[in-house]
């Protein structure tokens, strides 16, 4: 019975080689200063990053592509010759409400087809080749050589490919635009109309002559995540070479005895071993590089094979994206091994943060801030996602992104190589140890005393009234070791 209150009282004291107290810390300002400046530094770039990216994309739209076609070939009435086609598009060019915005090319509808196929325009404006016979046909008017008459409509042919973002603020500056041209089209029109002519189904066609239709350009298959699937491919490429690296660099670390290992209450810290930077640093590559070729299969693994996304070239599409996985492991390490702990949160902020804000991946490029259009060119994410969504939609095609995005993959792998190497090595030449080679010789020789002690039995104390040799029985204390 004493034994188990002994026993119990034990637990309920704290142990006194364990006397700092949670007090005692948390009166240390440093303790409280640190976290607070980083983690507000990083929340306030974080959400100037998202929200200036998506905050009023309209306001910040400049230089959007759009192809402008004008097959109209005009018609006569009478002894007037009239092209409303090309008055439309003179018109669009003109406006500066449009121009503005959109970067209108004109162009002949299979021009405007290949750059659609490229990655190149996110809608195309054409003017159908009997759109003034149309107007003149369905406003009563005798045209000379008319065939068939059809309804005057203008089609916006949308490049879902491209972004669906992108189409949609495309097709809501035109189509406005476009509203305005018929309205002044139906003036036109009703001046050549003869009064007596004008019934009520006349007038209603002329207060809105053109009908404006957006049938969608080579549609994507349904299993595309609305044209998004491109967008979360990359990012989850991304978040693969990132937390790989993460991975990596804390099970290293805890392998050579620089890191802790702790789940949940148990705590392992390995002996630190005499390695310098440069070998610590060639390992870690050594791991980041096969592991992400694993992610990146598991990745198309589970979003292909097991959820059903549409992914054209699976082969093709794996290598590049194990490629761009590399190149962002291999820079996470990097980040590591020069600024310490702090390079996860710099990870986080260059390739994650500003790589969501700017990438195009769903406001387009041409609709960020100027701070953010400049960032999307080094930008690891925004050539990822070019390369994804060349393999994806615009069936591998080196000109829609491709070759933009292996190329910059590869560059930003050699970088990241180049610099780690140089910086680390730097590093080891000016002996600026992570942990100084006498210090880890202390560590080994206080160690192998430790262990020494604990091979060497300890005597039983006897307890009081006891005779020294004898035995405590199984129901009384325990040693002391």
């Amino acid at each position: 019975m004493s034994g188990d209150s002994s026993a119990a009282a034990s637990r309920q004291t704290p142990d006194p080689r364990l006397p700092v107290r949670a007090g005692r810390l948390l009166r240390v300002k440093a303790v409280w200063v640190i976290p607070l400046v980083v983690a507000s530094v990083v929340v306030s770039v974080m959400t100037a990053l998202y929200i200036s990216s998506v905050v009023n994309p309209l306001s910040h739209l400049r230089g959007l592509p759009v192809a402008v076609v004008n097959q109209d070939r005009g018609a006569t009435v009478g002894s007037q010759h009239l092209d409303v086609g090309q008055q439309v598009q003179a018109g669009l060019l003109a406006s500066p409400q449009v121009s503005s915005r959109l970067r209108l090319v004109v162009s002949t509808l299979p021009e405007a087809q290949r750059a659609m196929d490229r990655d190149g325009l996110y809608a195309t404006l054409v003017i159908p080749p009997d759109f003034t016979t149309n107007l003149l046909t369905a406003s009563g008017l005798e045209v000379a050589d008319a065939a068939a008459a059809a309804a005057p409509q203008i089609e916006i042919l949308a490049n879902q490919r491209a972004g669906t973002v992108g189409v949609n603020l495309a097709t809501g500056i035109l189509q406005p635009a476009l509203a305005v041209a018929s309205q002044q089209i139906g003036k036109r029109l009703t001046a050549l109309v003869p009064a007596d002519a004008r019934t009520g189904v006349t007038s209603l066609f002329l207060a809105h002559p053109v009908t404006v239709t957006t049938p969608q350009y080579r549609p994507l298959p349904a299993n595309t995540a609305l044209a998004l699937s491109a967008f979360y491919t990359a990012l989850l490429t991304i978040m693969c070479g990132f937390l790989g690296a993460t991975i990596v660099n804390s099970v290293v670390d805890s392998a050579l005895g620089y890191a802790t290992n702790e789940i949940g209450p148990r705590w392992r810290q390995r002996q630190p071993l005499p390695i310098n930077r440069w070998q610590t640093l060639l390992i870690k590559w050594a791991i980041v590089v096969p592991l992400t070729a694993v992610l990146t299969a598991l990745l198309l693994a589970v979003a292909a094979g097991g959820l059903g996304m549409d992914a054209p070239s699976p082969a093709l599409l794996w290598l590049y994206i194990w490629l761009c996985a590399a190149s962002v492991g291999a820079g996470t390490i990097v980040l590591f091994a020069v600024a310490g702990t702090y390079g996860q949160l710099i990870g986080l902020l260059l390739f994650v943060y500003a790589g969501l804000a700017s990438a195009g991946g769903t406001v387009p490029v041409e609709a960020l801030p100027g701070f953010l259009r400049t960032l999307s060119y080094l930008e690891p994410l925004r050539q990822i996602l070019a390369g994804t969504r060349s393999i994806m939609y615009f069936g591998a095609r080196g000109d829609a992104g491709l070759t933009r995005g292996t190329l910059a993959a590869s560059l930003g792998l050699l970088f990241w190589l180049v610099v780690g190497t140089a910086v680390v090595k730097w590093y080891d030449r000016k002996r600026l140890y992570r942990l100084h080679p006498d210090l880890l010789a202390h560590v080994g020789n206080a160690i192998q005393d430790y262990r020494t002690r604990q091979a060497t039995p300890t005597p039983t104390r006897p307890h009081a009234g006891q005779p020294p040799n004898s035995e405590a029985g199984p129901s009384g204390p325990q040693a002391d070791n």
